[in-house]
């Protein structure tokens, strides 16, 4: 059975070396929704694969953090990187170009090793992220699957390690040192009070 939770938030980025001079030479944002599908053959003890409320928890705190940011890749010039930094409380740096392609994999990989690391209390079995869909216009999105996050040959490496969130994004977290312990591999605790 697969199950969707919606997400949403406002990012401003640029996308280099893409076709369309707008996008790829002009800061610009999108309103982007988000749509994590979670899969089991499994049912929880209130027959549920996942409760929607788990995802209001640290799926929903790494998503949000690209609300009202801006979004950088490591690779862009040095000097803009600076500058976006120096201008903006808001920012995140990916080891990728922020594409809506990227953007789901980014996602996906975070999903992912936050169900790896989820302390299960209610009976959850084999849940899995099914897909993640990234949609940054009405008319356009990205759905990345299992085999397209891990394919880090023909679509780049994303490590998780070279994510980076601002201060003040950390600061907004209702744990701010949730992203070092995810890198750490910590059991991620879910509370009796969700």
């Amino acid at each position: 059975m697969i199950i969707r939770k919606l997400f949403k938030f406002e990012n401003a980025h640029i996308v280099r070396n893409c076709t369309s001079r707008r996008c790829s030479k002009s800061i610009h944002g999108h309103s982007y929704k988000v749509e994590v599908k979670l899969k089991s053959n499994f049912l929880d003890n209130g027959q549920m694969v996942y409760d929607f409320g788990l995802m209001k928890l640290y799926i929903k705190d790494l998503i949000d953090s690209f609300d009202h940011a801006i979004t950088l890749w490591s690779g862009d010039n040095p000097e803009y990187i600076e500058f976006a930094k120096r201008f903006s409380e808001r920012w995140i740096e990916l080891p990728v170009n922020p594409s809506a392609e990227q953007f789901s994999r980014v996602f996906f990989l975070m999903v992912d090793k936050i169900l790896e690391l989820m302390e299960f209390k209610n009976g959850e079995k084999e849940v899995e992220v099914y897909s993640i869909v990234v949609h940054e216009t009405d008319t356009g999105y990205a759905e990345c699957f299992r085999e397209d996050a891990y394919n880090f040959e023909g679509m780049g490496e994303i490590r998780l390690e070279d994510i980076k969130f601002s201060d003040r994004i950390k600061e907004e977290w209702k744990d701010e040192k949730m992203w070092d312990k995810i890198l750490r591999g910590d059991r991620l605790k879910v509370s009796d009070e969700i």
